[in-house]
């Protein structure tokens, strides 16, 4: 918030305190939503509290209310069309965003969105992600950030700033302990309240004290027997009482199931609508006397409160009457990616590439770029800068060769390269009623977002129609994603004309369910043919919310892979460096489902072995979004980290790899082998899963156990050399410790360092971690350069939950503070008594 002016002073309970501009502001909203709240009839506040459609609150003219707008994010602002004719910038994964380790960084982010957002209309951002990667195997690490609840508070602190300097609101999710997705919408996760404290409501609380969020978002699990929706005590009590947040709770998309139990458990909105247990169910609920409407007040109050600070109430000031200076997204996303960039092995000095040498690039992926992650993540940008469009700009000409060498994909995918498509909608009599470009084969309207014209009385059918222009000859496959009746035509031929059933039941299944095979066509490559899918567009009456949603997959034809590998091994000896790319697919990291393994798919893993073996000087370019595991690391010169990189990661790769910059990322969560992992666990058994491990996921876990992993958390190497010259530990009289730490850059070329201060218990205790993230701080110098930081190590730091206390207890003692460059690097020690 901008702070006015501090003029004068207020009592508040017999003590007198300054009031700041702030305050005044706050003070003067409240009036109008007090004011708002008193013309409102229980129908229509009940009205206020459901979604009117996919994405939107209803207007309320009445009292001057527009409607509220809300958007998926987190990457981007998709807005209320999920469609790529309606382009967003697209920015690194979020496990990108926390290997940069700066919270700054992910402050500047946040402005980016909430400039996306004001461009799109959007009010409320439904981001940032702030479960924890408890297990590798977690479907939908990829948008979350972190295995350690301080670094991810840290950066979602700064990602929570940025969006709301914008005057746009974030929604804080998922509250609480949603960290896998398998039965995601029934789950009962049993969590310790000591685990529930110091790890998985830890970034909430952190991220409520230090950015104040608009909006929280609850999860669809149960926790401890509650259904988040419901959990009276975790968002009354403890988000509402003990944090003080005065922000908004919303449902997760269709997670509100009993009218009583959520109004009473907490939950402000119930969302999608217009089909909720809020609106007339809820006045029943108050006019039956099962709800008082004191309760309904309260919930539309912090409503109001969200509508007043975004500028869409009536007679309240924003919060931000003038929007931040304007930012360049594709700079932003670029110098994103290139500072998330994690080095875990540069053997050799194999990196940054050698001046005029000759490099070979290999992988499908470095043509065709995954820059994000499957699920409600995703955005659709204007341009991809792929890792074979950002080296050939940044390389001489002639000195790059490209091989595909082995393909990732297993499966179909949703159309794209060489399609030209648009959706035309027609009615019970054939007419058409409305068109839309489809540029990316995919068709997800949601709620209003229909075609001009189109509305879903009159829809009967949806054909995506237009053509196909290959790039190989050969037998190309074409498929459907999607449930219903469908007729699949290509090049005059129609090969399908049935209906195709789900595998299973869920909310999401024609969303997240794999493309169905259903045709294969000898092409010719340059030869346009036509291509069409149709429709026919049936939606039950009792659906809580109308989605139309389906695409058009396919798979070019398939040559050997032997053939591929040994002509990409021929390639690379031929060259002074090979460069790998190996990827994930968006049917091993999505939302909807968790992996069941940590393996690169296809024959990725053969494919760097055999580039290895014909060049010693071989870089491998890992591009997921969380860890995967590397059995052929040790054979190669340099592994680079990638995540998902965003719209730009073309071009921040060839500055890393060219040494225009140096990789600046360091590992957020540790990659390891899931034989060795310590805590796997995703699958519920009889609908319960157990968080046995307590405190210890993650590093901790991994140290609990004795074992290695392949990189441990923290890990990172640029392109110059640190050494740690001192470390200086003050206790201050509030419970903090002050941490001083002097290094200089040792090495050949201006560098940043993530200095990383680790706490651990002068005396072992099997209840607490051995050590623990307490503070970090970064650093940037030339060559030769010394510089000293700062870290202020909280009084949290040195606090466990006591469960039969139900308090936060000071542990008195004898510590050691360590300073270095991960969990395993404890160059520098000093003890220190608080």
């Amino acid at each position: 918030m901008q702070d006015e002016e501090d003029t004068n002073g207020l009592e508040r309970g017999g003590t007198a305190v300054a009031e700041t501009g702030t305050d005044r502001a706050d003070a003067a909203r409240e009036a109008v939503v007090e004011e708002a709240l008193a013309r409102l009839g229980l129908d229509a506040k009940t009205r206020l509290l459901a979604g009117q459609d996919m994405w939107t609150l209803p207007a309320l003219p009445e009292i001057g209310l527009q409607s509220l707008v809300m958007s998926d994010g987190p990457v981007g602002v998709r807005g209320v069309r999920w469609s790529a004719d309606d382009p967003s910038v697209a920015l690194p994964s979020p496990t990108a965003l926390a290997a940069s380790w700066d919270p700054e960084l992910a402050r500047r982010a946040g402005v980016l969105l909430a400039q996306e957002a004001r461009r799109k209309g959007v009010h409320v951002l439904l981001a940032p992600t702030v479960n924890l990667h408890r297990s590798p195997l977690g479907g939908r690490h990829f948008e979350a950030y972190s295995e350690d609840p301080y670094l991810t508070g840290a950066i979602g602190t700064g990602y929570v700033t940025g969006v709301q300097s914008g005057g746009v609101g974030t929604t804080v999710k998922h509250f609480v302990a949603n960290d896998a997705e398998t039965d995601r919408f029934t789950v009962n996760n049993r969590v310790g309240e000591r685990a529930l404290r110091e790890l998985y409501l830890a970034p909430f609380e952190a991220i409520v004290e230090n950015a104040r969020p608009w909006g929280i978002m609850t999860a669809y699990n149960q926790v401890n027997g509650t259904t988040m929706t419901e959990h009276h005590h975790l968002v009354n009590e403890v988000l509402r009482g003990e944090w003080g947040f005065d922000g908004f709770n919303v449902s997760d998309w269709m997670a509100a199931r009993d009218t009583v139990g959520d109004i009473n458990g907490g939950l402000d909105v119930a969302m999608p609508g217009p089909r909720t247990v809020y609106g007339a169910a809820l006045a029943r609920a108050v006019r039956n006397g099962r709800v008082a409407e004191a309760t309904v007040d309260a919930a539309v109050r912090r409503v109001l409160r969200l509508a007043a600070r975004v500028g869409i109430l009536e007679g309240a000031a924003p919060v931000v009457p003038e929007p931040p200076a304007p930012v360049d997204g594709e700079a932003l996303a670029r110098e994103i990616a290139r500072r998330s960039f994690v080095l875990v092995r540069n053997e050799r000095a194999a990196l940054p590439l050698r001046p005029n040498g000759t490099v070979a690039l290999i992988g499908a992926a470095a043509r065709d770029a995954r820059v994000l992650g499957g699920g409600s993540a995703t955005v659709f940008p204007a341009r991809i800068v792929s890792p074979l469009d950002g080296l050939t700009a940044a390389l001489p000409e002639g000195t790059l060769s490209y091989a595909v060498g082995a393909d990732p994909a297993t499966e179909l995918a949703v159309a794209g390269q060489g399609f030209t498509l648009e959706a035309v909608c027609r009615d019970t009599d054939g007419t058409v009623i409305g068109t839309r470009s489809a540029p990316g084969g995919l068709i997800q309207w949601m709620g209003a977002d229909l075609p001009d014209g189109v509305t879903y009385d009159t829809l009967h059918t949806v054909e995506l129609t237009g053509t196909f222009t290959p790039r190989e000859s050969g037998p190309h496959t074409f498929g459907i994603k999607g449930t219903g009746a469908f007729t699949l035509t290509v090049d005059g031929t129609t090969y399908y004309d049935d209906v195709q059933r789900p595998d299973k039941d869920g909310p999401f299944e024609a969303l997240f369910a794999a493309p169905v095979p259903r045709a294969q066509a000898e092409l010719t490559a340059g030869r346009p043919v036509d291509v069409s899918l149709t429709h026919v567009v049936r939606l039950p009456d009792d659906i809580p919310m109308k989605v139309i949603t389906f695409a058009l997959a396919h798979c070019a034809p398939r040559r050997d892979p032997d053939e591929l590998i040994a002509e990409a091994a021929r390639a690379a000896r031929g060259a002074d460096t090979a460069v790998v790319m190996v990827a994930t697919t968006d049917r091993v990291e999505s939302e909807g489902f968790d992996r069941t393994d940590l393996r690169l798919p296809g024959r990725q893993d053969d494919l760097v072995r055999a580039v290895a073996a014909a060049n010693p000087n071989t870089v491998v370019v890992v591009n997921s979004g969380s860890p995967v595991e590397l059995p052929w690391r040790e054979d190669v010169a340099a592994v680079l980290l990638t995540w998902f990189p965003g719209q730009e990661g073309g071009a921040a790769l060839a500055d890393v790899l060219t040494g225009a910059h140096e990789p600046g990322g360091r590992l957020p969560t540790t990659w390891g082998s899931l034989a060795d992992a310590p805590v796997t666990q995703v699958v519920p058994s009889d609908g319960q899963l157990t968080y046995d491990e307590g405190v210890f996921i993650g590093y901790r876990a991994w140290e609990r156990a004795g074992r290695t992993p392949a990189y441990v958390f923290g890990h990172g190497l640029g392109y110059t050399d640190w050494s740690y010259e001192s470390l200086e530990a003050r206790p201050e009289g509030d419970g903090t410790v002050t941490a001083r730490v002097r290094l200089r850059n040792t090495g050949g070329r201006p560098g940043r360092e993530v200095v990383q201060v680790y706490l651990s218990p002068a005396e072992p205790d099997p209840g607490r971690p051995a050590r623990r993230l307490a503070g970090f701080a970064s650093v940037e110098c030339g060559p030769g350069a010394s510089a000293e930081v700062t870290v202020v190590l909280p009084r949290r730091a040195f606090e466990i939950w006591d469960e039969e206390a139900k308090a936060w207890v000071f542990v008195k003692g004898s510590y050691e503070i360590a300073a270095g460059r991960s969990i395993a690097d404890h160059g520098l020690t000093a003890p220190i008594n608080v």
